[in-house]
C-alpha cells in the first residue's frame, strides 16, 4: 500500500485502509495469546489472560482513532479540481480533519499565503466563528499571531477568494519578517505554518 502524505488528496482513504489493518493487528495479537493461555492451562486465570486484557486497551484506542476516520469522506472529483486549480502555485492542502474538543470539522481544502489562511469545508455544521477562532489560537500560540484565518461554506467563494489571493500574493507577503525554525529550517513561513495545522489534524 503506497504511503499518501497528510494534505494530499487520497489521504482519508489511505489512512483508513492503514487504521484497518493495524486495528486488526493489535486485536489479533491479545486475542490468540488469551487462546494459548486458555488452551494451556483450561482456565482463564491465568498470566497471558491477564497480558491479553492489558493489551486489548491500546487495541481499544486504535479502534476509536479508526472508526473517527471512517466518519470523514474523501474528496474527489470536480470540487477538488476546482480547489487544486484555485490554489496554483500556494501553499495548500487538501482532506484535513482539524481536531477541537467540540466537533470535528473536515476541511477539504486549505491555502496559505502571507498571514492568511483559507479554509473551504463542505460540512454545514460547522460553527465558522469557532473554528476560525480555534484555528487562529494554535497559530497565535506558535508563533503566528497575525494569521487571518477565513473559513468558507462554499465551494465558488472560497476558489474567488483564493484566486484573488494568488494572483496579488506579492502584496500578501509584502513586509512579513520570517526567521526560519531551527527544527525545520528547510520550511518556508507558510510551510511551517502549515506544518503546525498538520499537528490538529487526524
Amino acid at each position: 500500500m503506497k504511503k499518501v502524505k497528510k494534505g494530499t488528496a487520497g489521504y482519508i482513504r489511505y489512512e483508513q485502509k492503514r487504521r484497518l489493518l493495524v486495528t486488526l493487528a493489535m486485536f489479533v495479537l491479545p486475542i490468540g495469546l488469551y487462546i494459548i493461555g486458555f488452551a494451556a492451562t483450561k482456565t482463564n486465570l491465568n498470566w497471558l489472560t491477564f497480558i491479553a486484557i492489558l493489551g486489548c486497551l491500546p487495541a481499544c484506542k486504535s479502534l476509536v482513532g479508526l472508526i473517527m476516520i471512517f466518519m470523514q469522506k474523501p474528496v474527489k472529483g470536480e470540487a477538488l479540481n476546482q480547489t487544486v486549480q484555485a490554489a496554483g502555485d500556494l501553499v495548500s492542502a487538501n482532506e484535513l480533519v482539524f481536531t477541537a474538543y467540540e466537533h470535528n470539522t473536515p476541511v477539504n481544502a486549505l491555502v496559505i499565503c502571507g498571514d492568511q489562511v483559507v479554509c473551504y469545508t463542505p460540512d454545514q455544521k460547522t460553527e465558522i466563528p469557532y473554528i476560525e477562532k480555534h484555528i487562529s489560537k494554535i497559530l497565535a500560540v506558535n508563533g503566528f499571531s497575525s494569521a487571518n484565518v477565513k473559513v468558507f461554506k462554499e465551494l465558488k467563494p472560497y476558489c474567488q477568494r483564493v484566486e484573488h489571493i494568488r494572483k496579488n500574493q506579492e502584496k500578501y507577503r509584502e513586509g512579513i519578517k520570517f526567521t526560519p525554525d531551527e527544527r525545520y529550517p528547510e520550511l518556508s513561513r507558510e510551510e511551517l505554518i502549515l506544518h503546525t495545522l498538520y499537528a490538529i489534524s487526524l
